[in-house]
């Protein structure tokens, strides 16, 4: 079993090195597109759109700066003014420049700085939800609007612009918050009277774009501390974009929603349009190593209004607080959107982790800690493990009884390796022994192990789990003994101290020394394997989440435990083997003959 051990970890090392090393070839800095400018003019605000000449645009797309023209700015507000939302799970700023928002904290979730910001900006005033005439490369409008406050969770944008020949068009942003909500609605209506029968800017009536960045704030990408995936949702099923390095991903299909994903906080957007396409943007900006935009193009309008409605969520990407939106449980009244596949795992483990992520919580509704709930799990994956384990381990002690016996088949057919396996086959059979039923066991549990990586590393309810205060008091992060200001270990670049990693070494290395067996002690390059590889693993999960450490250390130390009783147990049936056996035959002894006198 040993063998078999050490051969799964070499295999696991190479596994998550790979993945890291993936992970950095496909996820490196993106380089930032080009934005075009647009010259969509303002004009005085009126309660109605004033009468003029018709407008009418090429058939075929123009871009925006070439269809409009320059005109004097209107009188109307002089400096940005900031309007604050409060509901009970959010506080919302939005600005009257351009009438978007700048800021989207969550009461309910706190972060480094204080409550989660869902908007990270950069070093340029970027607002999000903005609007521009034009398709995702046009400048967002920027303008100075009109405010109505309706009501505590109602706010209204209001302006008016020019157009060429005079035509004049009203542009109004109005945003309906709820109570108890991470959903909120937008309705963008552009409204031209008599004087505009169509709207077509460079291809596009206008484009939303949500952007640069969805909080918290992070340091770098990484896909351990944090990650960006994109998701577009058509005709029931989930599907994971991919955005190209250089250019914006055009979804393909007119999706019922997009969605930008973190580590445990997501941006949904879901369109209530007949016509509109959507693009996923990495986009950069300055004082942001990562963007993540998106944008959705309405299509040129052949009408002098339209209304649209938007709803998008802005919140944490866990079940409970997605799952409303499926039962009509929440503000808006809306069912069947299955936005909690946002938060749901892909891959052939899935299964798996749903399942080990449903017992994980059962446990905690017991025992209200997750790190007690983390050793409760790893108890019951060991338990139920043990069965195999045991198998494991009375077919490692027979391989070792028997090798004697393979060795001197091993010598008299080395030179008929065909005779060999037959002899061999033979042998196995006879002794009732098969060699796989000592590597099966580990093998099985290689994909508990990514299974738990995954769940320790993305499962939002670990997010600030305190298992032990001052000590590990967010099992989804390293813990951390001594921190050290304005300096890192070389070579390393450690900025902590952690306990946990020593922890899971010594417990690795008292593993390996209680269940080592007689050859592995006198074979040099097993019992090297057997010493180094714990101390690799230390470095490669030096700043892994505390709770995949938990769970690892305590699995070793249950592993010990196994092992011991599995020994005595063993040891236990050989003895009552060897006293129910028949005494073996005494050697008759012929009487000595007598000499004769």
């Amino acid at each position: 079993m040993e063998k078999n051990t050490i051969l799964a970890i070499v295999l696991s090392v190479v596994v998550i090195s790979g993945f890291y090393l993936i992970q950095g070839v496909f996820f490196a800095p993106k380089n930032p597109e080009p934005v075009r400018p647009s010259t969509v003019s303002e004009a005085p605000v009126t309660e109605s759109p004033a009468q003029g000449p018709e407008l009418t645009f090429p058939e075929e797309s123009v871009p925006a700066e070439e269809v409009l023209s320059e005109v004097p700015a209107e009188a109307g507000p002089v400096s940005e003014e900031h309007i604050t939302v409060n509901t009970e799970l959010l506080t919302v700023t939005l600005s009257n420049k351009g009438g978007d928002i700048v800021s989207w904290r969550l009461k309910e979730h706190t972060g480094t700085e204080g409550n989660v910001e869902m908007i990270l900006r950069g070093d340029e005033e970027a607002h999000a939800f903005t609007v521009a005439f034009g398709n995702q490369n046009a400048q967002p409008v920027n303008s100075l609007f009109n405010v109505r406050r309706i009501d505590p969770y109602t706010v209204e944008f209001y302006r008016n612009f020019n157009a060429p020949g005079g035509g004049l068009f009203r542009l109004s942003k109005r945003y309906l918050f709820k109570p108890a909500d991470y959903m909120f609605e937008l309705t963008v209506s552009l409204d031209g009277g008599r004087d505009m029968q169509n709207f077509n800017f460079g291809g596009a009536a206008y484009t939303l774009g949500f952007g640069p960045q969805i909080g918290p704030k992070f340091e770098k990408l990484d896909q351990r501390y944090e990650y960006r995936q994109y998701f577009s949702y058509t005709n029931g099923k989930r599907r994971q974009e991919k955005v190209n390095d250089n250019s914006p991903n055009i979804i393909g299909s007119r999706p019922t929603w997009a969605a930008i994903a973190g580590k445990y906080f997501t941006f949904i957007a879901v369109p209530y349009l007949a016509q509109y396409d959507m693009v996923f943007s990495q986009r950069q900006e300055p004082g942001l190593s990562n963007a993540s935009r998106l944008f959705i193009i309405r299509p040129p309008l052949a009408s002098a209004r339209t209304e649209d409605t938007y709803r998008f969520y802005l919140g944490p990407k866990n079940q409970d607080a997605l799952a409303v939106y499926n039962n009509g449980n929440n503000g808006f009244g809306l069912s069947d959107l299955e936005l909690v596949s946002v938060a749901n795992t892909s891959g052939i483990l899935a299964p798996l982790e749903t399942a080990l992520k449903w017992l994980l919580r059962l446990f905690q509704s017991f025992v209200h800690n997750w790190g007690i709930a983390i050793i409760l799990l790893t108890i019951f994956v060991k338990v139920l493990f043990f069965p195999l384990t045991r198998k494991s381990s009375e077919s490692t002690l027979k391989m070792q009884a028997l090798s004697p016996k393979i060795k001197e088949l091993q010598e008299k057919y080395k030179d008929n390796p065909q005779k060999l396996n037959a002899e061999m086959a033979e042998f196995y059979k006879k002794e009732g022994y098969n060699p796989v039923a000592g590597c099966l066991p580990m093998l099985l549990q290689i994909p508990i192990f990514f299974a738990m990586y995954n769940l320790f590393n993305n499962h939002f309810d670990l997010r600030g789990a305190l298992f032990i205060p001052r000590w590990i008091p967010d099992l989804s992060l390293p813990e951390s003994v001594y921190h050290f200001s304005n300096f890192s270990i070389p070579i390393l670049g450690w900025t902590d101290i952690r306990m946990l990693p020593f922890i899971y070494v010594g417990s690795q290395l008292l593993y390996g020394k209680v269940t080592q067996t007689p050859d592995q002690q006198s074979n040099a390059q097993m019992k090297m394997m057997l010493y180094a590889m714990p101390v690799i693993f230390f470095f490669i999960l030096y700043d892994v989440p505390s709770g995949l450490l938990i769970y690892w250390i305590m699995s070793n130390l249950l592993t010990l435990v196994q092992q011991v009783a599995i020994n005595r147990y063993i040891a236990a049936k050989k003895a009552a083997a060897a006293a129910e056996a028949p005494p073996a035959p005494q050697p008759k002894i012929a009487p000595k003959k007598r000499k004769k006198r």
